[in-house]
Order: structure tokens, then sequence, then C-alpha cells
């Protein structure tokens, strides 16, 4: 047991109230706390991957009351790579906020912000399905400030179809946790698994409805058809910069898919093994499609973007329907590459629709503006990431997933899923990348109003996180060989129970 596993989760629910409460009006101190907290979360996250690359589930045991009946955080090789990618984000876009002003436009920015990162390392390294509740719920109302802050007639409609569709989401998961808790009479999910290994004949219609009612709230979470239609509008109404933190609240659906099913359905749950999993590809391949047909129908950045992160998530999460360790460790590659990539993008838009000026992010010609050639190169880089071609990491990402579900049954529906989107996306980032600056060189005019805030430090934002999937595909042997032994892990029957549920001393 170690005392660093709690501290994701105790940073961030520090410093939002010293934040509230001390330098509500204090901005300058504000930043260099949020600042500092999110570089202290990225040095604990670093540290923790390397705890967990030992191989060992190492549990910590809230007021030292264990398993099952006391709250547990789990840190294995999975929590620890979310906590990384979670961390990473973070600090790319609170300095992206802090250098374009974005944190300006309302006091209580940086505790929003602080109680967003309690939310998701909560929900990342929590054991059970009630605590995974309330990070939810923290993570969500925190996400209903950020996605309105800065106001605006068409965020506020977004925002409050954001808000009621998620309490719908929360209302569900409370259904679905009585019912698993109704049968199984446990709310850890290692726990819950070993109960439903046991569960009588007669109880197995009632789990089943529970589980695959968790699995629907949690595909709602990640934003997987036909479930996905709030995030379109969602994304592209709300700032740059919350648009690119949102990036990961999606992945965090499909981790919960993953750790839900594995743990809860996996080998050990006897006659219920892998109940919800087949529901999962059709809808994985919908996904795709859904999202690459809305990347090329879009007629402005925003949405480009936004529908982008859909198609993301039907192939990363057709890679986690298969359910073997080949194809999980190609998912969680592909994972990091389209959280980084979709925030890229979305910063990238916001930086040439300021410069654009009066023409803002709309797919039409304009005059040449400031910067063109500078974000022009951006915009090609990202594209690529996107899309998933060489050399950058979508493309290694791809192969991973194409090669891991070659032999699983519906395998050649996913290759040709993921190829087929491939060729939309790649039409669709030509025709937006040729309307923006092609056509733009021979659009005669100037620019009315291009205003440019801090604009080497947001392009150097934009960089460093196009760097990052550079270095995943130079570091591809590491970085596979981590994701191969956290694939194993995961499908390790009895290994995470086994930590979770032993006895052992608490915090």
């Amino acid at each position: 047991m170690t005392h660093w596993l709690v501290a994701p989760v105790l940073l961030p629910a520090l410093l939002a109230p010293i934040m509230l409460l001390f330098l509500r009006r204090r901005l300058m101190e504000s930043r260099v706390l949020s600042i500092g907290g999110c570089l202290a979360l990225l040095a604990l996250a670093v540290v923790l991957v390397a705890q967990a690359d030992t191989g060992v589930t190492q549990t910590y045991a809230m007021g030292d009351w264990q398993a099952p009946f006391g709250i547990v955080l789990v840190l294995d090789r999975l929590s620890a790579l979310m906590l990384l990618t979670t961390a990473i984000l973070a600090l790319a876009v609170m300095i992206y906020a802090v250098v374009t002003g974005l944190d300006r436009r309302g006091w209580h920015f940086h505790p929003l912000f602080q109680f967003q990162m309690l939310g998701l390392n909560g929900a990342f390294l929590t054991g059970d399905l009630f605590n995974l509740f309330v990070f939810f719920e923290v993570m969500l109302i925190a996400s209903y400030g950020l996605m309105l802050h800065g106001g605006g007639g068409a965020r506020l409609k977004a925002g409050v179809q954001y808000v009621v569709i998620n309490l719908v989401g929360s209302t569900l998961f409370l259904v679905a946790v009585g019912l698993l808790y109704g049968t199984t009479g446990t709310l850890n999910m290692a726990h819950m698994g070993e109960r439903i290994g046991q569960a009588p004949v007669g109880d197995h219609g009632l789990i089943l409805a529970g589980g695959l009612l968790m699995v629907a709230v949690f595909a709602l979470k990640a934003a997987i058809a036909p479930l996905h239609f709030w995030l379109p509008r969602t994304y592209a109404s709300t700032s740059a910069p919350m648009a690119a933190l949102f990036a990961i609240m999606t992945k965090v659906g499909a981790y919960c898919i993953l750790r839900f099913t594995t743990v809860t359905f996996g080998e050990g749950a006897g006659d219920m093994a892998w109940a919800p999993a087949p529901y999962l590809l059709p809808a994985a391949l919908a996904t795709m499609l859904v999202g690459f047909i809305g990347v090329m129908g879009a007629r402005n950045l925003r949405h480009l973007a936004a529908f982008s992160v859909v198609g993301s998530m039907g192939t990363l999460v057709s890679a986690i329907s298969v359910f073997t360790p080949q194809s999980t460790a190609a998912a969680l590659y592909y994972l990091p590459h389209s959280t980084f990539a979709a925030a890229a993008l979305f910063l990238v838009a916001d930086q040439i629709a300021r410069r654009r000026g009066e023409y803002g992010d709309v797919l039409s010609p304009s005059p040449v503006f400031v910067q063109a050639g500078v974000l022009s190169g951006l915009f090609f880089l990202t594209a690529i990431a996107v899309v998933g071609l060489p050399p950058l990491s979508g493309f290694p990402g791809k192969l991973l997933i194409l090669d891991a579900v070659r032999d699983a049954p519906g395998g050649w529906w996913i290759w040709g899923f993921i190829l087929g989107t491939t060729v939309i996306g790649l039409l669709a980032f030509a025709r937006a990348g040729s309307t923006l600056f092609w056509k733009s060189a021979a659009t005669p005019g100037e620019i009315k109003a291009a205003p440019a805030v801090a604009p080497i430090a947001s392009a150097l934002v934009v960089a460093g996180l196009l760097s990052i999937l550079a270095l995943l595909t130079l570091a591809g042997g590491p970085v596979s060989a981590y994701l191969n032994a956290t694939g194993e892990q995961i499908y390790e029957a009895g290994a995470y129970g086994g930590a979770v549920l032993a006895p052992g001393e608490g915090g």
C-alpha cells in the first residue's frame, strides 16, 4: 500500500476549496496554483505509472475500512495510464486557457477546473460502483460550469441539453446500481464479480438487465451511437480549451466499459461471463460511421472537431469490444493518441477562428489571414493525426487495432469500417484544408478584425500536443511493451479481485 495512490484525488480536492474561499478574485495567484497543481498531478502520474509497471495491483483503503465495505482506491497499469493521459492534457489545456485569457471570463474557472480533475482522477482509481457514481457527479457538475464559462446564448442552450442528458444518465446509473446491489448484495466491482459467478439462475435476468443498463450509461458518457447525439452540439458550443479538456471525458466512458465488463462480467462470472460484450461492436461500428460522416458534412471547424471525437470513440470501442489482451492493448495505444489529437484539433480551430476575424471557423474561403502559413502546418499535422496517417501515432494505432482483431469474430467488419472511415476522414480534412488555406490564398480582400491573443504561446501548446503524438510513434516499442503488459494484467483471472479483496493495510 502506498500513500501516493490517494494523492491524485486529495490534491485537487484541497486546491479547489482553497481557490474558492481565499483566491476567488486573485487571478494571478489562482493561475500559479492551478498550473502548479497540474504539474504536481503530472509528476504524481509519472510516479504511479512507474509503480504500476511492477505488475502489482495496489490498493488504498480509506480510513482502514477494507473492501468490500470501505472505500478502496485501486492502482494498476490501466488506471495509471489514464491518470497520466489526464494530467498531460490538463496541463496543456490550463496553459492554453491562461495565455488566451479564457480564465478571465469568470471568477470560478480555476476551482471548477480542479473539481473536474478530482472527478476524473477519482473515476479512474475507485474500485466500487457507488463511488464511481459520486466521482461521475463531481466531474459532471464541474463540467456544467466549465462548459458554460464565458456565457453566450448558444452556449447556454447547448448547456441545458447537456445537463438534462447527463441527469437522465445519472438516474439510469442509480437504477443499474440498485439492480446489481439487489441481486449481489455488494457495490465493490471485484466482489460483485465473485457474487455474479455464484448467483442462482433465477437472478441472471436481473443481473443482465443491471449490467446492460450500466454499460448503456457508460456508452452515453462515451458518446456511443445511438447515444452520441449530445456531443457535437455541446463540444462545438463551448470554448475551445474546454472542448479539448472534454476529449478525456468520453474516454472515461470507454475506461468504465472496459473496467466494469472485465472485472464484473469477466471469466469469474460463470454463465454470465462477457454478457454485455455482444452489444458493443455493432454500436461501435455505427458510431464510427456516424462520426466520420459528420466530419464530412461539417460546415465549420468546431463541428468537424466534435464529430471527429465521435468517430474516434467508435474506433476505440470497436477494439475494446473484442475483449482480448491484444485488442485491449491496441485500444489503449489509440486512446491517448485520439485524446491528444482531438484536443489539438479544437485548439487549432480556435486559433484559425481568432485570426479569420468575422469569417470565424466557417468552412468557406476568406482573404489571407495572419500566420496562415504556421496555422496551415499545424492544421495539416493535426489532420494527419486525427485521420490516422503516418508519421504520427494514429497510423500505428490503427495498424495495431487491425492486427489485433484480424482473427476475432466480426474482425473483418472492424477492418472494413476503419479503412472506410479513414478514407472519408481524409477526404473531409482535405476539403476543409483546401477551403481554409488554398482557396483563401486566391480570395481578394483583407480581414477586418484578426485578434491574436498570445499567438506564439498558444501555437506552442498545440505543437506540444503534436510532439507527444510523435513521441508515441518514436517510443512505440517501450509504450507497446507497457500496454501489452496492461492488456495481460486486465485479463488475469482473479488478479484484480484478489488484490482488492485481500486483507491489507488501510490508509
